[in-house]
C-alpha cells in the first residue's frame, strides 16, 4: 500500500464544497478525498492534488482527510484536518417599486452575522452602491429609471467571513412619458395618441376613460391608436409605460373632446308659406350648428347657428334635402338624418278663359313645379262646378247664363297637399237666351216682337230670316219692331241677347208670314155683252184669288187657283168697283183694289 499524505491545507471558497491541498505521495496513482460531519460522509476521489469535496452543506464543520490509492491498495487516512463551509448565499428576491428604487429582500441565512448587498449599473456606468446589514431586506433609491442593475448580495458570519453571493440583474421601472398628444380623427372616431419613448420602457398601455367605459391601447411604439371611440364624449387619456420590472406611474391625464353627435328630433315646418322652419336637440359638446339645405334642382344654402334653429326661405313646388351637423373644437359630427320636406305647389299661372259655348269655358294655365294633379274650382249663381285632371286644361260645363264666376285654379301634390292663396279669376257667361213670347202685326209691314227679358244689361237683337233676306231690330227692353217686311214672304224669327260678356244661344224661332202681295198687273177683257175675262199676274205668296166686279146692281165673284177668272152675268153699260183678294197657303188675304170698269 501506499504512503500516507499529508494535507497542507483545506479551505472553503463555496459553501458546498471544501478544497483540499496535500504533498503527492509517490507511487500513488489516486487519491480519496473524505468530509465527515458526524455519521454522515462524503467521498470523492481524483488524480492529483488540489482535490475538491461537492456536494456539502453550508457552514458546517467537516473532518476532512485524504488517503493514497494504488494497485496495491489504500493508504491509512491522513491525519484529519477541521474546515468549515462557508455561509449559504441570500436567495435574493428583488423588485422596482418605482422608477428610481430598487427593494431587495431575502430568507435568513444560517450562522449569518451579517449582509453585504453592493448594486451597480450593468452597463459598468456610474458607481457601485454598497449597503451592509444585518436586516433581511433593504432599498436602493434614487436611481435612474428603466436600467438594468447588477445586485450582488452575500452574507458573512461572525468571524466575518464572507460566505457564498448571489447575483441578480433587475431593472428598474421605467418613467411615466412625457409630451403626450392625442390627434383625433374626426372620420373614424379614432384617438392617435402619441409620446416621447422613455427609457427602459418595453411596452406603452394607454387608457382612455370616460365614466365606466374605459378603453385600452398597448404597444412597444411610442403611438398608439384607439379605435371606437363616442361621439359627444369627454375622455381622459393617459399613458402607462412598462417593462420586465413593472409600469410606470400613469401620465398626468389628457382631455379629450370627441366631435359631437348627430343631431336628433330634426323637424321642418313652414310656418307662413315661403318660409322654412328647421329645428332640432341640442347635441353635448356642439359649440355651433350648420343647416344645409338643398334643392332638387342643386341649389344649396346653409345656416350657422349656436341656438337649435334655423329659418329658411322657400319656393312652392320644390323639394328640399335638409341635413344637419353640430361642428367643435374636434371637428363635425358624422351624417345624422337627412330629411326631405316638398313645398306645396305653386298656383298656376299664364291663366286663360275661353268660351267654347253658352254655358262652357276652357280653362288653360302653365304647368307649375310639384304638380301632380289640378283642381279648378268655378263658383257663382247657384252652385260650384269642380273640374280634376293632371292636364293643364279644363272645361267647366253645364255653367249658369248670365252669371259671374270666380274661377280659382289650385295645384295639389301627393306630399304636400295643395296650393294655398292662390288668386280667383273673375268670368262671367255670355247673358242667356231670351224665349219669344208674342209676335203681333202692327201693319202691312209691320211686325211688334215680345219677349221674356232675363238678363241685366242686355242688347236684345231680333232677326227675321226669310228668303228674302234678314230684318233686324234692337232693344235693352223686352220688345222691338220689325219694319219694312216685304210682302207675301216666310220668315223665322229669332232674338239673342249680347252684353260685355258674350252673346246668347238664340231663342227657339218663331215662324213669320206676311200677307201675300197684290198682283201688279190686272186685265179686264170682255168676252161678250155678259161675260167678262179677268186676268192679273202673280202675286208673291198667294196661292188662290178671289175677284169680285161689284155694282149697284149686283157683285160677280170668282175663286181660283189660276192668274185669270171669267165672270158672267155682266151687265151691261154698268160701271163695276174691280177687287181681288190674293190668299196665302195659310190663309193670309191681301185686299187690292183696281181701276173701276164699266162694261159696254
Amino acid at each position: 500500500a501506499p504512503a500516507i499524505p499529508v494535507i497542507d491545507q483545506a479551505y472553503s471558497k463555496l459553501s458546498n464544497s471544501i478544497t483540499v491541498e496535500w504533498r503527492a505521495v509517490p507511487g500513488a496513482t489516486n487519491y480519496m478525498l473524505t468530509a465527515q460531519d458526524g455519521d454522515s460522509f462524503v467521498e470523492t476521489i481524483v488524480k492529483n492534488s488540489p482535490g475538491t469535496l461537492t456536494g456539502l452543506k453550508p457552514a458546517t464543520l467537516y473532518r476532512i482527510t485524504v488517503r493514497s490509492i494504488n494497485p496495491g491498495g489504500k493508504s491509512q487516512p491522513s491525519p484529519f484536518r477541521k474546515v468549515k463551509t462557508v455561509l449559504a448565499a441570500p436567495i435574493l428576491s428583488v423588485h422596482s417599486p418605482s422608477c428610481d428604487s430598487i427593494a431587495v429582500s431575502w430568507k435568513a441565512v444560517y450562522m449569518a452575522a451579517g449582509f453585504s448587498v453592493s448594486l451597480m449599473r450593468s452597463d459598468g456606468l456610474g458607481r457601485m452602491l454598497k449597503q451592509n446589514t444585518t436586516n433581511t431586506s433593504l432599498i436602493f433609491t434614487n436611481l435612474d429609471p428603466g436600467t438594468l442593475y447588477t445586485v450582488k448580495a452575500y452574507a458573512w458570519n461572525a468571524n466575518g467571513m464572507p460566505g457564498d453571493d448571489f447575483t441578480y440583474n433587475q431593472r428598474t421601472s421605467p418613467n411615466a412619458p412625457v409630451d403626450v398628444k392625442v390627434a383625433f380623427n374626426s372620420g373614424t372616431l379614432r384617438a392617435v395618441v402619441s409620446w416621447m419613448p422613455t427609457e427602459g420602457a418595453l411596452t406603452y398601455s394607454v387608457t382612455v376613460s370616460s365614466g365606466l367605459q374605459k378603453l385600452r391601447c398597448n404597444t412597444s411604439s411610442a403611438s398608439c391608436m384607439v379605435p371606437s371611440l363616442q361621439c359627444s364624449s369627454e375622455y381622459d387619456v393617459s399613458v402607462t409605460a412598462h417593462n420586465d420590472a413593472g409600469s410606470s406611474e400613469p401620465t398626468d391625464a389628457v382631455s379629450l373632446k370627441t366631435i359631437p353627435c348627430a343631431p336628433g328630433n330634426i323637424s321642418i315646418e313652414e310656418d307662413e308659406p315661403g318660409h322654412l322652419l328647421v329645428s332640432w336637440s341640442s347635441v353635448r359638446l356642439g359649440r355651433y350648428y350648420v343647416v344645409f339645405v338643398k334643392s332638387d334642382d342643386g341649389l344649396e344654402v346653409h345656416c350657422n347657428t349656436s341656438h337649435t334653429r334655423c329659418h329658411f326661405q322657400s319656393d312652392c313646388g320644390f323639394t328640399y334635402f335638409i341635413s344637419v351637423f353640430a361642428y367643435n373644437k374636434a371637428g363635425q359630427s358624422p351624417l345624422g338624418e337627412v330629411l326631405n320636406y316638398t313645398t306645396a305647389p305653386c298656383c298656376p299661372s299664364d291663366f286663360s278663359a275661353v268660351f267654347v259655348s253658352s254655358d262652357t269655358v276652357r280653362v288653360t294655365w302653365a304647368p307649375v313645379r310639384g304638380a301632380d294633379l289640378y283642381v279648378t274650382r268655378a263658383v257663382g249663381g247657384s252652385g260650384v262646378v269642380l273640374c280634376r285632371d293632371t292636364a293643364t286644361a279644363c272645361s267647366l260645363s253645364a255653367l249658369q247664363c248670365s252669371t259671374p264666376y270666380n274661377i280659382t285654379v289650385h295645384s295639389f301634390s301627393e306630399a304636400r297637399g295643395s296650393s294655398t292663396s292662390c288668386a280667383p279669376h273673375y268670368v262671367a257667361t255670355a247673358p242667356c237666351s231670351p224665349e219669344i213670347k208674342n209676335i203681333s202685326k202692327e201693319g202691312p209691314s209691320v211686325i211688334s216682337v215680345q219677349w221674356q227679358p232675363n238678363n241685366e244689361e242686355a242688347m236684345y237683337v231680333v232677326t227675321a230670316r226669310g228668303e228674302a233676306g234678314l230684318w233686324h231690330c234692337t232693344s235693352t227692353r223686352n220688345s222691338c219692331t220689325l219694319m219694312d217686311l216685304p210682302c207675301g214672304s216666310a220668315f223665322s224669327v229669332s232674338a239673342i241677347a249680347r252684353s260685355p260678356a258674350g252673346q246668347s244661344l238664340p231663342s227657339y224661332s218663331i215662324p213669320l208670314e206676311t200677307a201675300p202681295c197684290c198682283p201688279n198687273d190686272l186685265i179686264l177683257t170682255q168676252v161678250t155683252q155678259s161675260v167678262t175675262n179677268i186676268s192679273w199676274s202673280v202675286g208673291r205668296g198667294a196661292q188662290t184669288y178671289v175677284t169680285t166686279l161689284e155694282s149697284p146692281k149686283g157683285q160677280a165673284k170668282c175663286h181660283t187657283l189660276q192668274t185669270y177668272c171669267l165672270l158672267g152675268c155682266i151687265t151691261c153699260g154698268t160701271n163695276y168697283t174691280v177687287s181681288l183678294r190674293a190668299i196665302s197657303e195659310t190663309g193670309l188675304t191681301s185686299s187690292c183694289t183696281y181701276q173701276g170698269y164699266s162694261s159696254s
